[in-house]
Protein backbone atom coordinates (compact mmCIF):
# COMPACT_ATOMS: atom_id res chain seq x y z
CA UNK A 1 0.00 0.00 0.00
CA UNK A 2 1.54 3.19 -1.00
CA UNK A 3 2.04 6.06 1.74
CA UNK A 4 -1.30 8.74 1.20
CA UNK A 5 0.50 10.72 4.23
CA UNK A 6 3.44 13.11 3.20
CA UNK A 7 5.98 13.11 5.94
CA UNK A 8 6.72 16.45 8.07
CA UNK A 9 8.57 17.60 10.64
CA UNK A 10 7.32 16.45 14.30
CA UNK A 11 5.83 19.88 15.77
CA UNK A 12 7.78 20.64 18.71
CA UNK A 13 7.61 18.85 22.10
CA UNK A 14 8.58 18.68 25.32
CA UNK A 15 10.97 15.47 26.49
CA UNK A 16 9.23 12.95 29.06
CA UNK A 17 12.77 12.01 29.16
CA UNK A 18 12.44 8.27 28.70
CA UNK A 19 13.67 5.94 31.22
CA UNK A 20 15.91 2.80 30.75
CA UNK A 21 14.82 -1.02 30.85
CA UNK A 22 15.83 -2.20 34.26
CA UNK A 23 18.61 -5.10 33.60
CA UNK A 24 16.56 -8.37 34.26
CA UNK A 25 18.03 -10.82 36.67
CA UNK A 26 17.42 -14.99 37.15
CA UNK A 27 15.19 -14.82 40.38
CA UNK A 28 17.34 -16.33 42.98
CA UNK A 29 14.69 -19.01 44.08
CA UNK A 30 12.80 -19.89 41.19
CA UNK A 31 13.77 -23.28 41.65
CA UNK A 32 11.66 -23.33 44.59
CA UNK A 33 9.10 -21.72 43.33
CA UNK A 34 6.22 -24.57 42.21
CA UNK A 35 4.39 -24.07 37.96
CA UNK A 36 1.08 -22.71 38.91
CA UNK A 37 -1.61 -25.16 37.57
CA UNK A 38 -3.27 -23.56 33.76
CA UNK A 39 -6.38 -21.81 34.67
CA UNK A 40 -7.89 -22.98 31.48
CA UNK A 41 -6.89 -26.16 29.62
CA UNK A 42 -7.82 -26.52 26.36
CA UNK A 43 -8.24 -28.83 23.30
CA UNK A 44 -4.77 -29.52 21.94
CA UNK A 45 -6.15 -30.04 17.94
CA UNK A 46 -6.50 -26.03 17.35
CA UNK A 47 -7.20 -26.05 13.10
CA UNK A 48 -6.68 -28.34 10.23
CA UNK A 49 -5.63 -26.97 6.68
CA UNK A 50 -4.10 -28.65 3.77
CA UNK A 51 -0.82 -27.77 5.06
CA UNK A 52 -1.05 -29.79 7.68
CA UNK A 53 -2.53 -29.98 11.35
CA UNK A 54 -1.96 -27.03 13.75
CA UNK A 55 -1.86 -27.97 17.40
CA UNK A 56 -1.82 -25.31 20.29
CA UNK A 57 -0.63 -25.76 24.14
CA UNK A 58 -0.36 -23.07 26.75
CA UNK A 59 2.91 -22.51 28.39
CA UNK A 60 4.29 -20.54 31.41
CA UNK A 61 7.90 -18.77 31.24
CA UNK A 62 8.79 -16.59 34.37
CA UNK A 63 8.36 -12.93 34.29
CA UNK A 64 11.48 -10.35 34.03
CA UNK A 65 12.58 -10.27 37.35
CA UNK A 66 12.59 -7.80 39.88
CA UNK A 67 10.06 -6.01 38.58
CA UNK A 68 9.94 -1.98 37.80
CA UNK A 69 7.03 -1.24 39.93
CA UNK A 70 6.91 -1.36 43.96
CA UNK A 71 4.58 -3.78 45.47
CA UNK A 72 1.32 -1.80 46.21
CA UNK A 73 -1.95 -3.21 47.20
CA UNK A 74 -4.53 -2.84 43.60
CA UNK A 75 -7.02 -0.26 44.05
CA UNK A 76 -10.25 -0.89 45.83
CA UNK A 77 -13.09 -0.30 43.05
CA UNK A 78 -16.28 0.87 44.55
CA UNK A 79 -18.69 -1.32 43.07
CA UNK A 80 -22.31 -0.05 41.80
CA UNK A 81 -25.14 -1.24 44.49
CA UNK A 82 -28.74 -0.50 43.28
CA UNK A 83 -30.63 2.47 44.57
CA UNK A 84 -27.13 3.95 45.08
CA UNK A 85 -26.59 7.63 43.51
CA UNK A 86 -24.64 7.51 39.97
CA UNK A 87 -23.20 10.93 40.98
CA UNK A 88 -21.73 9.50 44.53
CA UNK A 89 -20.36 6.04 42.91
CA UNK A 90 -18.74 8.61 39.97
CA UNK A 91 -16.71 11.08 42.51
CA UNK A 92 -15.34 8.07 44.07
CA UNK A 93 -14.27 6.35 40.68
CA UNK A 94 -12.67 10.08 39.69
CA UNK A 95 -11.05 10.49 43.10
CA UNK A 96 -9.55 6.79 42.80
CA UNK A 97 -8.54 7.62 39.10
CA UNK A 98 -6.83 10.57 40.46
CA UNK A 99 -4.78 8.75 43.28
CA UNK A 100 -3.50 5.85 40.91
CA UNK A 101 -2.79 8.16 37.72
CA UNK A 102 -0.82 10.16 40.89
CA UNK A 103 1.02 6.97 41.59
CA UNK A 104 1.51 6.66 38.07
CA UNK A 105 3.10 10.07 36.92
CA UNK A 106 5.47 9.54 40.12
CA UNK A 107 6.13 6.47 39.08
CA UNK A 108 7.78 7.67 36.01
CA UNK A 109 9.42 10.51 37.45
CA UNK A 110 11.18 8.24 39.94
CA UNK A 111 9.77 9.82 42.81
CA UNK A 112 7.56 7.21 44.03
CA UNK A 113 9.72 5.10 46.18
CA UNK A 114 9.21 1.78 47.68
CA UNK A 115 11.67 -0.22 45.31
CA UNK A 116 11.16 -2.67 42.85
CA UNK A 117 8.48 -5.73 43.45
CA UNK A 118 10.63 -9.30 43.53
CA UNK A 119 7.22 -11.56 43.96
CA UNK A 120 7.37 -14.41 41.27
CA UNK A 121 4.75 -13.46 38.39
CA UNK A 122 4.60 -15.28 35.06
CA UNK A 123 3.60 -15.13 31.29
CA UNK A 124 1.02 -17.49 29.61
CA UNK A 125 1.91 -18.32 26.04
CA UNK A 126 -0.42 -20.17 23.80
CA UNK A 127 1.70 -22.10 21.44
CA UNK A 128 0.32 -23.59 17.66
CA UNK A 129 2.53 -25.53 15.83
CA UNK A 130 2.28 -27.16 12.61
CA UNK A 131 2.43 -31.34 12.88
CA UNK A 132 3.56 -31.88 9.29
CA UNK A 133 5.72 -29.17 7.08
CA UNK A 134 5.68 -27.78 3.81
CA UNK A 135 9.59 -27.72 3.19
CA UNK A 136 9.32 -28.93 -0.37
CA UNK A 137 6.38 -26.50 -1.59
CA UNK A 138 8.38 -23.22 0.32
CA UNK A 139 11.36 -24.50 -1.49
CA UNK A 140 10.04 -24.13 -4.89
CA UNK A 141 8.98 -20.78 -3.91
CA UNK A 142 12.21 -19.86 -3.37
CA UNK A 143 11.51 -19.27 0.96
CA UNK A 144 12.69 -23.04 2.28
CA UNK A 145 12.54 -21.68 6.14
CA UNK A 146 9.13 -21.42 7.89
CA UNK A 147 8.05 -18.33 9.73
CA UNK A 148 7.98 -18.06 13.56
CA UNK A 149 5.05 -15.54 14.42
CA UNK A 150 4.95 -13.46 17.66
CA UNK A 151 1.61 -11.78 18.90
CA UNK A 152 1.28 -9.46 21.59
CA UNK A 153 -2.23 -8.58 22.34
CA UNK A 154 -3.81 -5.32 22.91
CA UNK A 155 -4.88 -3.47 25.84
CA UNK A 156 -7.56 -5.41 27.93
CA UNK A 157 -7.79 -8.34 26.04
CA UNK A 158 -6.12 -12.05 25.76
CA UNK A 159 -3.80 -13.78 24.24
CA UNK A 160 -6.80 -16.07 22.68
CA UNK A 161 -8.06 -12.89 20.88
CA UNK A 162 -6.12 -13.54 17.78
CA UNK A 163 -7.49 -17.41 16.88
CA UNK A 164 -10.12 -16.04 14.41
CA UNK A 165 -7.35 -13.80 12.87
CA UNK A 166 -4.84 -16.85 13.34
CA UNK A 167 -7.03 -19.16 11.28
CA UNK A 168 -7.70 -16.87 8.54
CA UNK A 169 -4.04 -16.37 8.14
CA UNK A 170 -3.39 -20.58 8.29
CA UNK A 171 -6.17 -20.71 5.26
CA UNK A 172 -4.68 -18.61 2.87
CA UNK A 173 -2.04 -18.89 0.22
CA UNK A 174 0.52 -18.01 2.48
CA UNK A 175 -0.63 -20.06 5.38
CA UNK A 176 1.96 -22.91 4.25
CA UNK A 177 4.72 -20.49 5.83
CA UNK A 178 3.77 -20.66 9.04
CA UNK A 179 5.29 -23.02 11.08
CA UNK A 180 5.09 -21.79 14.28
CA UNK A 181 2.97 -19.23 16.48
CA UNK A 182 3.66 -17.86 20.02
CA UNK A 183 0.50 -15.61 21.52
CA UNK A 184 1.65 -14.33 24.61
CA UNK A 185 -0.08 -12.63 27.38
CA UNK A 186 0.45 -9.84 30.23
CA UNK A 187 0.85 -10.69 33.63
CA UNK A 188 -2.26 -8.73 33.99
CA UNK A 189 -4.37 -10.01 31.36
CA UNK A 190 -6.04 -13.69 31.07
CA UNK A 191 -4.67 -16.30 32.88
CA UNK A 192 -1.67 -14.78 33.26
CA UNK A 193 -3.59 -12.37 35.51
CA UNK A 194 -5.69 -15.18 37.17
CA UNK A 195 -2.14 -17.35 37.67
CA UNK A 196 -0.68 -13.61 39.27
CA UNK A 197 -3.87 -12.20 40.94
CA UNK A 198 -2.30 -12.24 44.67
CA UNK A 199 1.51 -10.93 43.40
CA UNK A 200 0.01 -8.34 41.01
CA UNK A 201 1.21 -4.51 42.09
CA UNK A 202 -1.95 -1.94 42.10
CA UNK A 203 0.02 0.21 39.45
CA UNK A 204 1.46 -1.48 36.25
CA UNK A 205 4.55 0.01 34.06
CA UNK A 206 4.57 -1.05 30.06
CA UNK A 207 8.18 -1.00 30.51
CA UNK A 208 7.83 -4.38 32.55
CA UNK A 209 5.53 -5.96 29.96
CA UNK A 210 8.17 -4.69 27.31
CA UNK A 211 10.57 -6.76 29.52
CA UNK A 212 8.82 -9.83 29.88
CA UNK A 213 8.40 -10.13 25.83
CA UNK A 214 12.31 -9.09 25.83
CA UNK A 215 12.87 -12.25 28.37
CA UNK A 216 11.01 -14.44 26.70
CA UNK A 217 12.21 -14.29 22.96
CA UNK A 218 15.81 -13.95 24.63
CA UNK A 219 15.56 -17.11 27.27
CA UNK A 220 12.58 -18.96 26.58
CA UNK A 221 11.92 -19.23 22.88
CA UNK A 222 13.21 -22.76 22.23
CA UNK A 223 16.45 -22.77 19.89
CA UNK A 224 15.22 -24.81 16.94
CA UNK A 225 11.36 -25.56 15.68
CA UNK A 226 10.29 -29.04 17.25
CA UNK A 227 6.98 -30.49 16.80
CA UNK A 228 7.15 -32.72 19.71
CA UNK A 229 5.23 -31.21 22.89
CA UNK A 230 6.97 -29.14 25.16
CA UNK A 231 6.66 -29.33 28.88
CA UNK A 232 4.06 -26.55 30.47
CA UNK A 233 6.80 -24.87 32.84
CA UNK A 234 9.86 -23.65 29.34
CA UNK A 235 13.10 -24.44 30.05
CA UNK A 236 15.36 -21.59 30.24
CA UNK A 237 17.78 -21.78 27.76
CA UNK A 238 21.79 -21.62 28.36
CA UNK A 239 23.07 -18.06 28.98
CA UNK A 240 25.69 -19.17 26.03
CA UNK A 241 22.41 -18.85 23.86
CA UNK A 242 20.73 -16.43 24.90
CA UNK A 243 24.21 -14.17 24.82
CA UNK A 244 24.33 -15.38 21.36
CA UNK A 245 21.04 -14.10 20.44
CA UNK A 246 21.76 -10.39 22.09
CA UNK A 247 24.53 -10.49 18.95
CA UNK A 248 23.24 -12.12 16.24
CA UNK A 249 19.80 -12.77 16.51
CA UNK A 250 17.72 -16.35 16.19
CA UNK A 251 20.22 -19.57 14.48
CA UNK A 252 17.77 -20.90 12.80
CA UNK A 253 14.26 -19.03 13.15
CA UNK A 254 12.69 -16.94 11.11
CA UNK A 255 10.82 -14.35 13.44
CA UNK A 256 7.61 -11.89 12.60
CA UNK A 257 6.66 -9.73 15.57
CA UNK A 258 3.09 -8.65 15.60
CA UNK A 259 1.58 -6.49 18.33
CA UNK A 260 -1.79 -4.88 18.56
CA UNK A 261 -2.11 -1.29 20.28
CA UNK A 262 -0.81 -1.90 23.81
CA UNK A 263 1.10 -5.20 22.84
CA UNK A 264 2.81 -2.91 19.52
CA UNK A 265 4.30 -0.34 21.95
CA UNK A 266 5.48 -2.93 23.91
CA UNK A 267 7.24 -4.81 21.25
CA UNK A 268 8.57 -1.94 20.13
CA UNK A 269 9.92 -0.58 23.38
CA UNK A 270 11.81 -3.96 23.40
CA UNK A 271 13.20 -3.74 20.22
CA UNK A 272 15.00 -0.33 21.38
CA UNK A 273 16.96 -2.69 23.45
CA UNK A 274 17.42 -5.58 21.77
CA UNK A 275 17.36 -5.29 17.88
CA UNK A 276 18.32 -8.78 16.46
CA UNK A 277 15.11 -10.24 18.21
CA UNK A 278 13.06 -8.29 15.89
CA UNK A 279 14.42 -8.37 12.41
CA UNK A 280 13.87 -8.99 9.50
CA UNK A 281 10.23 -7.15 10.04
CA UNK A 282 8.06 -6.14 13.20
CA UNK A 283 4.13 -5.27 12.27
CA UNK A 284 3.34 -3.64 14.59
CA UNK A 285 -0.03 -1.57 15.47
CA UNK A 286 1.10 0.40 18.32
CA UNK A 287 -0.43 2.93 20.85
CA UNK A 288 2.21 5.75 20.24
CA UNK A 289 0.61 9.41 21.00
CA UNK A 290 2.50 12.56 21.85
CA UNK A 291 3.13 13.72 25.33
CA UNK A 292 0.89 16.48 25.12
CA UNK A 293 -2.39 13.90 25.03
CA UNK A 294 -1.32 11.60 26.92
CA UNK A 295 -2.28 12.57 30.46
CA UNK A 296 -5.84 13.54 29.76
CA UNK A 297 -6.17 10.60 27.80
CA UNK A 298 -5.05 8.20 30.03
CA UNK A 299 -7.17 9.58 32.68
CA UNK A 300 -9.84 9.27 30.35
CA UNK A 301 -9.27 5.42 29.91
CA UNK A 302 -8.84 4.65 33.56
CA UNK A 303 -11.89 6.20 34.64
CA UNK A 304 -13.49 4.25 32.12
CA UNK A 305 -11.45 0.64 33.35
CA UNK A 306 -12.80 1.94 36.58
CA UNK A 307 -16.31 2.14 35.68
CA UNK A 308 -16.79 -0.99 33.21
CA UNK A 309 -18.99 -3.62 34.66
CA UNK A 310 -16.57 -6.76 35.69
CA UNK A 311 -19.28 -9.41 36.69
CA UNK A 312 -22.35 -10.91 35.30
CA UNK A 313 -25.02 -13.97 36.51
CA UNK A 314 -23.42 -16.21 33.63
CA UNK A 315 -21.57 -16.42 30.14
CA UNK A 316 -24.22 -16.28 28.32
CA UNK A 317 -25.75 -12.88 29.65
CA UNK A 318 -22.38 -11.04 29.64
CA UNK A 319 -22.58 -12.11 25.68
CA UNK A 320 -26.38 -10.57 25.41
CA UNK A 321 -24.87 -7.44 26.94
CA UNK A 322 -21.86 -7.02 24.79
CA UNK A 323 -23.93 -7.16 21.91
CA UNK A 324 -25.68 -4.22 23.05
CA UNK A 325 -22.67 -2.00 23.74
CA UNK A 326 -21.19 0.50 20.69
CA UNK A 327 -17.96 -0.83 21.44
CA UNK A 328 -18.66 -4.75 20.94
CA UNK A 329 -21.19 -4.08 18.23
CA UNK A 330 -18.95 -3.75 15.32
CA UNK A 331 -16.81 -7.32 16.34
CA UNK A 332 -16.94 -10.15 13.96
CA UNK A 333 -19.37 -12.68 16.30
CA UNK A 334 -16.60 -15.24 16.52
CA UNK A 335 -14.46 -12.41 17.74
CA UNK A 336 -16.89 -11.39 20.39
CA UNK A 337 -17.84 -15.51 20.92
CA UNK A 338 -13.72 -15.85 21.84
CA UNK A 339 -14.16 -12.71 23.89
CA UNK A 340 -16.86 -14.06 25.89
CA UNK A 341 -15.45 -17.66 26.41
CA UNK A 342 -11.84 -16.65 27.41
CA UNK A 343 -12.10 -13.25 28.93
CA UNK A 344 -14.36 -14.37 31.81
CA UNK A 345 -13.80 -16.64 34.63
CA UNK A 346 -16.05 -18.23 37.63
CA UNK A 347 -16.70 -15.97 40.54
CA UNK A 348 -17.39 -17.27 43.68
CA UNK A 349 -21.30 -16.20 43.36
CA UNK A 350 -21.99 -19.04 40.75
CA UNK A 351 -21.90 -15.95 37.97
CA UNK A 352 -18.39 -15.10 35.56
CA UNK A 353 -16.25 -12.34 36.18
CA UNK A 354 -13.44 -10.21 33.95
CA UNK A 355 -9.88 -12.18 33.89
CA UNK A 356 -8.17 -9.23 33.51
CA UNK A 357 -7.15 -7.00 37.13
CA UNK A 358 -6.81 -3.82 35.33
CA UNK A 359 4.94 4.35 29.06
CA UNK A 360 3.23 5.34 26.31
CA UNK A 361 5.30 8.38 26.90
CA UNK A 362 8.22 7.58 26.09
CA UNK A 363 7.64 4.96 23.39
CA UNK A 364 6.95 8.00 21.43
CA UNK A 365 10.00 10.15 21.91
CA UNK A 366 12.17 6.81 21.28
CA UNK A 367 10.92 6.28 18.11
CA UNK A 368 14.07 7.40 16.41
CA UNK A 369 16.09 4.97 18.55
CA UNK A 370 14.39 1.42 16.82
CA UNK A 371 17.17 0.07 14.49
CA UNK A 372 16.31 1.33 10.52
CA UNK A 373 16.44 -2.13 9.45
CA UNK A 374 13.07 -2.86 11.67
CA UNK A 375 10.66 -1.58 8.84
CA UNK A 376 7.39 -0.57 10.55
CA UNK A 377 4.33 0.61 9.01
CA UNK A 378 0.74 1.67 10.19
CA UNK A 379 -2.55 2.45 9.22
CA UNK A 380 -4.21 5.78 10.51
CA UNK A 381 -7.54 6.60 10.19
CA UNK A 382 -9.34 9.79 9.29
CA UNK A 383 -11.31 9.30 12.24
CA UNK A 384 -10.70 7.79 15.85
CA UNK A 385 -9.92 7.92 19.69
CA UNK A 386 -6.93 10.20 18.74
CA UNK A 387 -5.89 12.79 15.34
CA UNK A 388 -3.14 11.92 13.11
CA UNK A 389 -0.97 14.45 14.28
CA UNK A 390 -0.99 12.72 17.76
CA UNK A 391 1.02 9.72 16.32
CA UNK A 392 3.52 11.73 14.24
CA UNK A 393 6.57 10.29 14.78
CA UNK A 394 10.01 11.83 15.73
CA UNK A 395 11.67 10.91 12.19
CA UNK A 396 10.28 10.17 9.07
CA UNK A 397 11.99 6.44 8.93
CA UNK A 398 11.47 4.15 9.20
CA UNK A 399 8.20 4.63 9.84
CA UNK A 400 5.79 4.80 7.15
CA UNK A 401 2.44 6.35 7.47
CA UNK A 402 -0.96 5.37 5.37
CA UNK A 403 -4.44 6.66 5.41
CA UNK A 404 -7.12 4.36 6.66
CA UNK A 405 -10.12 5.43 4.61
CA UNK A 406 -11.27 2.06 4.55
CA UNK A 407 -12.93 0.12 6.94
CA UNK A 408 -10.38 -2.64 8.05
CA UNK A 409 -12.02 -6.26 8.94
CA UNK A 410 -10.41 -8.97 10.00
CA UNK A 411 -10.24 -10.46 6.62
CA UNK A 412 -8.82 -7.21 5.43
CA UNK A 413 -5.82 -7.69 7.91
CA UNK A 414 -5.38 -11.32 6.89
CA UNK A 415 -5.12 -10.19 3.01
CA UNK A 416 -2.53 -7.38 4.27
CA UNK A 417 -0.97 -9.85 6.39
CA UNK A 418 -0.49 -12.83 4.53
CA UNK A 419 1.20 -11.30 1.28
CA UNK A 420 3.31 -9.82 3.63
CA UNK A 421 4.64 -13.11 4.56
CA UNK A 422 4.97 -14.40 1.49
CA UNK A 423 6.95 -11.30 0.32
CA UNK A 424 10.03 -11.43 1.86
CA UNK A 425 8.23 -10.41 4.98
CA UNK A 426 6.86 -6.84 4.48
CA UNK A 427 5.63 -5.88 7.15
CA UNK A 428 1.88 -4.43 7.49
CA UNK A 429 0.33 -2.26 10.61
CA UNK A 430 -2.26 -0.41 11.08
CA UNK A 431 -2.76 2.64 13.86
CA UNK A 432 -3.05 3.52 17.33
CA UNK A 433 -6.34 5.35 16.41
CA UNK A 434 -7.83 1.91 15.33
CA UNK A 435 -7.40 0.82 18.73
CA UNK A 436 -9.17 -2.76 18.67
CA UNK A 437 -11.15 -2.44 15.88
CA UNK A 438 -8.73 -3.16 13.73
CA UNK A 439 -7.95 -6.71 14.31
CA UNK A 440 -12.18 -6.82 15.69
CA UNK A 441 -14.40 -4.79 13.81
CA UNK A 442 -16.55 -6.55 10.88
Amino acid sequence: MANTIPYTPSPEWRSVNPRQLLPIHVHPNLHNVETPPLPSPRPPVFHTTPAGIYLRSTHLTPAAFPRLVPDIPLPQIPQYTPGRSAAERLKELEALTGEVMEKQHKLMQGTLGGGHSVKVLWNCINRYVKTRGNETRRALAGNPAGITLFLAHGGATLKEIWETVLRSLLDSPAGYMVDEVWAWEAVQHGDSGLINAHNLSGISDWWDDARDIAHFLLSYLPEDLETKALPVRLKRLPESTSEARKEHGYRTRKMVVVGHCFGGCTSLRAAVDFQNYFLPSSSVDPALIQPYRSIRDCNIWVLGAFSKRSQWASREDALQLFKTLPFFRTWKPEVLQLYADHALTDDSNGGVKLKTLHGVLGMWELMDKVDEAITLRWIVPKRGLMSEEATRVVQEAPVELAQDDIRCSVAELTNQLSPSVDMEFQPITGSVDMMHTKLLQS
